[in-house]
């Protein structure tokens, strides 16, 4: 029997869990994508602590008349900034699962464009 998407995902996810992790130096961008909205974090796995988050609830990001993926870029030169500030300029990637398309993709070269590096 085939796997529902979710669980085809959360394998994927799984998958890139097991190599990609983030360390002080150089912590991990998680991507959420939700039907209508976008998420993303950045993560030190050593700690456990979130060193910043933006997503596109955010106050300036949902006033913006953008579609999802214009606004999965702004979420990303949001969090860039945030990170920025916080001191981390390098970080490694996590899709979380999903395809390096669309908006995950929008959201990893907004976060180029703010500076960070991947």
């Amino acid at each position: 029997m085939a796997l529902t998407k979710h669980k085809r995902r959360i394998r994927i996810k799984n998958r890139i869990r097991k190599i990609v992790s983030g360390t002080e130096a150089r912590p991990r961008l998680s991507v959420f994508r939700s039907n209508n909205e976008i998420y993303a974090q950045i993560v030190d796995d050593v700690s456990g602590k979130t060193i910043s988050a933006a997503s596109s609830r955010d106050k300036d990001i949902n006033t913006a008349k953008v579609n999802k993926t214009e606004a999965a870029a702004l979420v990303g030169k949001a969090l860039a900034e945030k990170a920025l500030k916080a001191g981390v300029e390098t970080i490694s990637f996590d899709r979380g699962g999903y395809l390096y398309h669309g908006r995950v993709k929008s959201l990893a070269e907004g976060a180029r464009e703010a500076g960070l590096k991947f």
